[in-house]
């Protein structure tokens, strides 16, 4: 009896032991609380857009490629993105009216655009002495980000543009006399006329003959007549796509065979649609190339075209590219506050999107290739 008595207390202590050791254990690795996750950024960002009238190609390619962007960003979680989308017309005044609206009435983080140069040029002071960021992505004449420390750009400006383009036809076709023609009442065609003058006279190319047209213009057969007359290797042109896939229709129907140099306006399928078989052989330089051997490329392609039913074009792929670089700022930034998401803007470096590899330079400016492309069997190729 005393024997099992014993046991028995001995048992029972062993038993004691064992839960006093397995409490010790748990009490030693207290249970980790799961990580909390990182708060969504919520942000309003308005975009300025010519969605009606003369120009309106642009505008559709452009809004297509944000709200593409905007679905794919918000469906990822960690920024979350509500365009406030205003109509420009492509018009100066309404371009000012609809910054004011976004940035006051609106209160929007920053705005996108608006479309033209010449649009920038009332909306980016506005912007910026309201202390909202301002990205253009089509706006491509000289001195836009000089405006102020809140204006950027991530479309490459006429200044990387066209030296590409003329330098490759040049030396392609063995360009010695060129005809400058553009469009003198807009920023944009104007400051694309500038950057191939000078490079007409940096390669000690003879120009015969400047020649000018406005905006909206449907009748060139003065300029085109006394182009013709004059014989050059090619013709250097400025223009919106609109004009410009006039210009080269009717060039065309005149007899004007030598090649075209087009300026940045001229890259859109519209002047293909326009144009048509006249479009062949116009050179351009742009930072888009669809048919680019790029998972990232063929995946945004892809993508659009089941969502718009088209192949994007420069301005659709720079607006996509666009928003996807508000969006890693408004991470960087942790917030939507303007000042704290310029900021976070000015020191975006080595993005990888679309268009290839970008940064913003010291200026706010792009910082990319270009590649040269020419409209040959009715579609944009590279340039050989």
């Amino acid at each position: 009896m005393s024997r099992t008595i014993r046991l028995a207390g001995i048992a029972a202590m062993l038993a004691f032991s064992l839960v006093f050791l397995g409490a010790g254990k748990n009490a030693s690795k207290p249970a980790v609380p799961p990580k909390a996750k990182a708060p969504v950024i919520d942000a309003r960002i308005g975009v300025i857009s010519i969605l009606t009238g003369q120009g309106s190609g642009y505008g559709e390619a452009i809004t297509n490629g944000f709200k593409l962007a905007r679905d794919e960003i918000n469906a990822k979680g960690a920024v979350r993105i509500q365009l406030v989308i205003e109509d420009s017309s492509g018009k100066q005044e309404q371009a000012l009216a609809a910054a004011q609206k976004l940035i006051n009435s609106e209160q929007v983080a920053a705005i996108l655009g608006p479309t033209l140069s010449t649009e920038m040029k009332v909306a980016g002071p506005e912007a910026n002495a309201s202390g909202v960021p301002i990205m253009g992505t089509s706006t491509t004449a000289a001195g836009i980000t000089q405006i102020g420390k809140y204006v950027f750009r991530n479309s490459l400006p006429e200044s990387l543009a066209i030296p590409a383009s003329v330098g490759m036809a040049v030396k392609k076709y063995n360009i010695r006399k060129v005809a400058l023609l553009y469009g003198n009442d807009d920023v944009f065609t104007k400051s694309g006329f500038d950057t191939m003058k000078k490079m007409a006279e940096d390669l000690k190319l003879s120009i015969l003959t400047i020649e000018t047209f406005q905006k909206g213009q449907s009748d060139y057969k003065a300029q085109l007549t006394k182009i013709k007359g004059l014989n050059p290797d090619a013709v250097f042109c400025s223009a919106l796509y609109e004009e410009g896939a006039v210009i080269l229709s009717q060039a065309r129907k005149m007899g004007i065979k030598v090649p075209f140099v087009g300026g940045n306006g001229f890259n859109s399928p519209k002047v293909i649609e326009i144009a048509k078989d006249a479009a062949e052989g116009l050179v351009v330089a742009t930072p888009w190339f669809a048919d680019k051997n790029d998972p990232k490329v063929k995946a945004f392609v892809a993508r659009y075209r089941k969502a718009y039913g088209k192949t994007p074009d420069q301005f659709a792929a720079q607006a996509y590219d666009a928003l996807y670089i508000m969006a890693e700022a408004l991470r960087k930034a942790g917030t939507s506050d303007r000042a704290k998401l310029r900021d976070a803007l000015a020191g975006i470096r080595n993005f990888d999107g679309v268009l290839g590899r970008f940064s913003f330079d010291a200026e706010r400016d792009v910082v990319m290739e270009p590649v040269v492309l020419i409209i040959k069997n009715g579609r944009f190729q590279v340039f050989q």
